[in-house]
Order: structure tokens, then C-alpha cells, then sequence
């Protein structure tokens, strides 16, 4: 099919436009995460061009970690100009030394930023090659469940809800719409470094896969969506076994103790995400779950995590955050 300036158009405001009224947000306050990248800029860009009265706005987060992020913030402010769009510039200095990794860190410092948002809505631009990308890097880690369905295109970050509005959309539909309205971007010279794991995915290994399989993408973010059906699955029952031990904010240990360990496993990271704290890898999590499953009256089971700490009391299991 040849795809004019028009119908590309078209497409992509539609797309937004409908995903907007589902996910509720069309007459709240829209912020969007503004790298001043193609895939940001296409959001902002098409997101500005639909309803006049849609309350709109962008944040540009600089992480300080390139030599080129004045100009990345001066292009991002005369973009929003040119669009009549507030921004909020916020600098951040990246925690190098957390143990989390350059890209685990900076994404931190920036979540850290958007929670502070006025918005009632923060739109981001990852789209179908990301979604792709994320579920691979988790199948490698040997995530669960959760982490092989991906990013989800809706999430809670604090107070704030996160949007993922392009997750079905190619990498080449967000540049081909660039090109047909004449837009620029910046280009972060760090997406070059196959150094970080994430560029070595995208530039290294799915380049080989997809000469094998040119649908890898599209099969990947298929099997994200498939994943995160049993996810919402898992919850519903996590939900359930959730109400039997529930005793305020705490669970009664007997009824934990009804559970089969992936039950328990599966009813504990659960209620880890309703908190929002990190959920620990297997290893530990299995552990703990032996642990609260054989421990005497005596024995006070505990599991220390960053946000705090899981701990049986008085025959209840605690979550206490940190102070």
C-alpha cells in the first residue's frame, strides 16, 4: 500500500485518538516525556495536531551524561515554542555508583522527575522495536511471567499514571511520519555504543534474527501481549488469596500457609507491586517462601529488599518500608 502525507497522518492520529478515549485520558492533564529524539518528537508533534482543547505539556529530563545535552535541551525548548506547548526542564545528576548500571540508573533519576509531575497522565513514546527489545533483554535474565510481557502500556508511578500509547507502532512508522511533516530531532550519540546491553540487542543480535525471522519484532510484542494476559490472570487470583490473608495491612500466616509455594510466590509479588517495591530475583523470593512455609512459632522469617523489608510477627507477615 502506498502510504501518503495524509492517510500516515490520518493513521496515527486516529490511533492516538482512540487510545486516548480508552485509556480515559482525553480530558486530563497530558505531560510527555520529550527526549527531543524522533520517537518523542512524533508523539508531541501528533498529539498536538488532534484536539485544541487537549491540556497538553512535555518534560525534558537532562541526565548531564552527554556533551551535547545543552543543545538536546535547546532544540526541546524551541520545538514545544514552535508547538505553543509548556516545558518543564529538569537537570538530574545520575547515581553511578548504585550498583544498578548507566542505564537502570539514569532511568531512575528520570522516573524520579516524572513523579513529580503535575500531570494526571505521562505519555512516552517506546514503541514496538522497544517492546521488543525489553521483552528479549528479560527472557535473558531469566525473568518470570511479568517480565517477559514487557512494558505495559499502562502503569501507576506514584500518583501519576504512565502511558505507553505507541507500544503497537514500528520504529519505521514513527520515522516515515517524521519525514512526511518535515520534523528534526536530535540524535543521542550513546544509542551507537553497543557497550550498553540495549543497543547490543537492537544493533547485534536482533539484526540476525531478523534475517532468519523478518517478523521477530512483531512476534515479540505478540508474545508481550500474550504474556501479559497471564499476568492479569496471575493477579486476579493473586487478588483472591490476597482477600482470604489479608488482616489489614498485614497477612495472617496460616493462610499463607494454605498456599502451594508458586501460589505464595505468586500472591507475594503481587502484593510487592501494589506497594511499589521491587520484587527480588527468583532466587531469593524462593528462599524466603521455604522459609514462611517450614519456619517454627519461634522463628521470625525476614526478607530485606531496597524499599523495605517483608517480616513474620506475632504470626503475620509485615511489610515494613524503609524510614
Amino acid at each position: 500500500m502506498v502510504v501518503t502525507r495524509n492517510s500516515l497522518s490520518l493513521d496515527l492520529s486516529r490511533h492516538l485518538a482512540g487510545f486516548l478515549v480508552a485509556y480515559q485520558a482525553a480530558d486530563r492533564q497530558i505531560a510527555v516525556g520529550l527526549s527531543g529524539g524522533c520517537d518523542s518528537v512524533v508523539l508531541l508533534h501528533a498529539l498536538s495536531r488532534l484536539d485544541p482543547a487537549l491540556r497538553l505539556s512535555a518534560i525534558h529530563v537532562d541526565h548531564g551524561l552527554s556533551p551535547n545535552a545543552a543543545d538536546w535541551r535547546v532544540f526541546c525548548e524551541n520545538f514545544c515554542k514552535s508547538l505553543d506547548i509548556p516545558l518543564l526542564v529538569q537537570s538530574v545528576t545520575v547515581n553511578r555508583k548504585n550498583g544498578l548500571g548507566l542505564e537502570a540508573a539514569a532511568r531512575q533519576a528520570r522516573y524520579a522527575v516524572f513523579r513529580q509531575s503535575a500531570a494526571d497522565c505521562l505519555l512516552l513514546a517506546q514503541h514496538r522495536g522497544d517492546q521488543a527489545e525489553t521483552v528479549l533483554f528479560n527472557l535473558l535474565r531469566g525473568s518470570g511471567v511479568t517480565g517477559a510481557s514487557g512494558m505495559p502500556a499502562e502503569r501507576q508511578l506514584g500518583a501519576l499514571r504512565l502511558l505507553r500509547p505507541l507500544l503497537p507502532v514500528s520504529r519505521a512508522d514513527l520515522l516515515n511520519y517524521a519525514q512526511s511533516h518535515g520534523l528534526t530531532w536530535v540524535d543521542d550519540e550513546s544509542n551507537a555504543d553497543t557497550a550498553l546491553t540495549r543497543n547490543f540487542l537492537r544493533h547485534e543480535v536482533l539484526t540476525v534474527i531478523n534475517q532468519r525471522f523478518p517478523a521477530a519484532e512483531s512476534a515479540l510484542a505478540q508474545a508481550a501481549c500474550n504474556f501479559s494476559e497471564a499476568v492479569g490472570l496471575l493477579d486476579e487470583l493473586a487478588a483472591q488469596d490476597w482477600l482470604v490473608a489479608q488482616d489489614g495491612e498485614t497477612a495472617q500466616l496460616t493462610a499463607l500457609r494454605t498456599l502451594t509455594s508458586p501460589r505464595l510466590k505468586n500472591l507475594l509479588r503481587y502484593r510487592l507491586r501494589q506497594l511499589g517495591w521491587q520484587v527480588p530475583v527468583a532466587a531469593r523470593l524462593d528462599e524466603f517462601v521455604r522459609q514462611l512455609l517450614i519456619a517454627a512459632p519461634g522463628r521470625h522469617p525476614e526478607l530485606s529488599l531496597p524499599d523495605g523489608r517483608m517480616q513474620v510477627a506475632q504470626r503475620r507477615l509485615h511489610w515494613l518500608p524503609q524510614k
